[in-house]
Order: structure tokens, then sequence, then C-alpha cells
């Protein structure tokens, strides 16, 4: 519907939507954010991963970063850091790349009227659909990238491990972990854009004191960052379960 067009991008804009250059901007965003800001975190993610798969050696978030710190210096703290990087950019890719190619397919499949008013269930349809194809780009590389952190002495680089898991469990083990992969992220991702959709609108109609179109640019960034700091504690709550087993299937 020309409803969900109008949300996706202002009149003006040099970008005509569902064009070629629109999904490829998508994806570039998705790649950027996505691949950059994992690999930003890997320290604090390799010390998750090793509670997850062993409590009691390293007990808690603080102590799990001075036993790492010990045993392998600041340099093992980034242990993992390119299967994150190129992981994470491929899954960034598909996630916001497809979902703005399923949010046109299925808005287009409703009238102009059942699209707005059924716009929650095509932004829960569409970021599901997207994440289960973003996921099968990501599996192998997150599956490397648990044993990289979680399993010492299995290798310390993307170029070590790559070629041993292959030789050990040929390329079915890097998808070992796809189904719980896809129960963590789905939930994950559908919480991530509905959640986000819905703030943004409600920030605006509710918050902001003037519409959307009459705000400059800073203020739409601040109202996008606002959304998403939103929607990521809603979708921080629901993925962590399934994190844990995702975690405890690729040691």
């Amino acid at each position: 519907g020309s409803f969900l067009i109008g949300m996706a991008v202002e009149a003006g804009t040099s970008c005509e939507f569902a064009s070629p250059k629109f999904y490829a901007l998508c994806g570039l965003g998705g790649i950027v954010s996505c691949g950059t800001t994992h690999t930003a975190i890997v320290p604090l993610d390799l010390v998750k991963c090793r509670l997850q798969v062993d409590k009691t050696k390293y007990g808690s978030l603080a102590q799990g970063f001075r036993v790492t710190f010990k045993e392998e210096g600041l340099r093992g703290l980034g242990r993992g850091w390119a299967p994150t990087f190129f992981g994470y950019s491929l899954q960034g890719l598909g996630k916001f790349g497809f979902y703005e190619v399923f949010k046109h397919t299925y808005s287009g499949m409703l009238s102009e009227e059942n699209a707005f008013l059924w716009r929650t269930s095509v932004y829960l349809a569409a970021s599901a659909s997207a994440e289960f194809f973003a996921d099968i780009m990501l599996c192998p590389m997150e599956a490397l990238k648990v044993r990289i952190q979680t399993m010492p002495g299995f290798a310390n680089t993307l170029r070590e491990g790559f070629p041993k898991m292959v030789a050990a469990e040929g390329f079915t083990g890097f998808y070992k972990g796809i189904v719980p992969l896809w129960c963590r992220q789905i939930p994950y991702t559908v919480m991530k854009f509905a959640c986000f959709e819905r703030t943004v609108e409600a920030l605006y109609n509710y918050v902001v004191p003037k519409p959307r179109s009459q705000c400059s640019k800073p203020e739409q960034l601040v109202v996008t960052f606002a959304a998403g700091y939103i929607a990521g504690v809603f979708r921080a709550i629901v993925s962590h379960p399934p994190d844990t087993i995702v975690s405890k299937l690729n040691k």
C-alpha cells in the first residue's frame, strides 16, 4: 500500500522507493550497522559466551573479563572478531535489505486501507521472513565464532578455524545451530522492527510537538535513536534464552 511507501521514503528524496538503489542502500546500511556494532562489542560477547558455557570458571561478567585478561591478555578479548564482522555484515545485508523487500511485497498484497490497518502484522511478517534468510547467511560464521571463543586450543583466527571445522564436521557442522539461531534471532528481529516502527509513530504522535515533515534531519535522527533504544530493550529480553542454547550447541 502507498501508506507504507510514504512511511519509508519522504517526498523529494533522491532514492525511489522499491528501486534497486533503495534496496542496495538498505542492505548497505545493514552491513555497516550490524557488522561494525557487533564487532565493536566482541569483548563483551566473548565473555558472555564463556559465561553461558562455563559458569563455574567465569562466574560473573567482571570475573569473566579478569580471567580472560589474565590468561590471554588484552588481545584475547578480541578473539573471534573476524567471523563476527563477516557473519553479522552478511546478516545485516539480509535483515535490512530483505525486510524492505518483504514489507513492500506483503503490503502490496493488501488494499491501501488494509495496509494501514494491518501495518503491524506486515511489520511482523516482513521481519520474520527477512530474518529467516539472514540467519542462513549468518550461521556459519556464528558457529565458528562461538568455537573460537569458547573452545581453548581450537583456533585463534578465522583463517585457522574454518578449514579445521570443515575437516572435522563438513559444511553441515556450520548449520548445527541454525534452529536455535532462528529461535533467537526471529523473535529478536520481529520485536526490533515492529517495536521500532510503532515507537516512531508514537513519538511523533504524542511526544514530538510538530509533524515529522516539519522536523529537521537532526531532530528526526534523535527520534530514530530513541525508538531504536526502546526497541532494543524489548528485543534483548525475548532473545536471551535461545541465545544461551546457541552458545552451548556450538561449543
